[in-house]
């Protein structure tokens, strides 16, 4: 039986079947590394398909417990089974949403990258309460939240990078890779005029030992710096924050959140494998989509999400078209919806690249 298209546990039990039978081979253990990733793979095969088993276990128990009630013509048990199926049903929406989180590095813990755009104290504002929404969510789930580089700017933030550890964190939180734009009457503006500002997110995934990500020497510049300091005592004395930039890609991570410079060195090693991972699968994507006519690349200022304030209260995911009137409730963490509409709608289109042009 399917699960509603996503799950299918003939699939995942011949999948279980070949990853052991790799495991039967005397010379497996002389690889650690690949040793290791094939138990995690089963054992993440094994949390797939586990609880839908113990799911249907509670099924048929409810079946037979409710035939032995009409039997008897016992109407006791009415408010028993009404409590057991209101538990089968939410732990059903639960498995259901779990489902669409089958992507090799949705388990893993994210970090999670907040730029504002052009705009100035406007722009930082607004990246400060992305940020703010972002921890409160991660605090709602009780998820750890670890500040890895902070630059602070006129108004509130020009960009942070935080690590949010939790069950699923990367696969809930990829749902907000992308430009979110606000619409609100700036604070900041004495003739009271509405404003437009965009704050990039992106989102990558926390890489462990499952997942091998090659970095040659040669391919790495690294730089050391004076981290920002509170003033005082608190100045820092020493270059201990470190740039570290990725030659043939470009891309570069930084991390200034301790005073070590051999820990700031081996988070920023710990991020740059994160965004490399994210960098070529994107390309895969890319390489894909060239087969899928009319979709367009991600790109800066095709936002995926807009929040409204003024002159009406408004957040729209322009993806899926999900939204609600309750803009506060969103700003205090309330995402959860749009997350996991993204999780549905995504996987109905698999090759759907947001473009960003619908209007509010």
């Amino acid at each position: 039986m399917k699960h509603g298209g996503v799950f299918d546990p003939d699939a995942v039990n011949q999948q279980i079947e070949d990853e052991e039978a790799v495991t039967h081979d005397p010379a497996f253990w002389n690889d650690q590394e690949r040793a290791q990733r094939v138990m995690a793979t089963i054992k993440r095969l094994r949390g797939r398909l586990e609880p839908w088993k113990g799911l249907l276990q509670d099924l048929d128990d409810l079946e037979t417990l409710n035939q032995m009630a009409m039997a008897e013509g016992d109407q006791t048990q009415e408010s028993e089974l009404v409590a057991l199926v209101a538990k089968v049903e939410e732990t059903y929406q639960r498995r259901k949403v779990l489902e669409l989180l089958s992507d090799e590095a949705d388990p893993f813990d994210a970090y999670l990258d907040i730029h504002a755009g052009a705009g100035g104290t406007e722009a930082c504002d607004w990246a400060s309460m992305l940020l703010r929404m972002y921890t409160r969510w991660a605090e709602r789930r009780k998820f750890k939240v670890e500040v890895v580089d902070l630059l602070e700017a006129e108004g509130g933030v020009k960009s942070a990078t935080l690590q949010i550890s939790g069950e699923f964190a990367y696969g809930y939180l990829k749902a907000e890779n992308g430009v979110h734009r606000l619409v609100r009457i700036s604070p900041f503006d004495a003739a009271a005029r509405r404003h437009t500002s965009f704050t990039s997110v992106s989102i990558h995934p926390v890489i462990d030992d499952t997942i091998t990500v090659d970095i040659k020497d040669d391919d790495l510049r690294i730089d050391t710096y004076r981290a920002q300091g509170a003033g005082g005592q608190h100045v820092n004395k020493t270059d201990s924050a470190v740039r570290l930039t990725h030659l043939p890609t470009g891309i570069v991570v930084q991390c200034q959140n301790e005073r070590s410079q051999h820990k700031n060195k081996a988070t920023a090693m710990g991020i740059l494998k994160s965004r490399l991972y994210e960098h070529y699968k994107l390309e895969q994507d890319k390489e894909m989509a060239k087969y899928t006519a009319g979709k367009k690349a991600i790109e800066w200022g095709s936002q995926i999400r807009s929040y409204v304030f003024q002159p009406y209260t408004m957040v729209k995911d322009h993806r899926n078209k999900h939204e609600t009137g309750n803009v506060n409730a969103v700003m205090d963490g309330d995402i959860d919806d749009f997350m996991e509409e993204y999780l549905k709608f995504s996987w109905e289109n698999k090759s759907f690249v947001p473009d960003g042009d619908d209007d509010l």
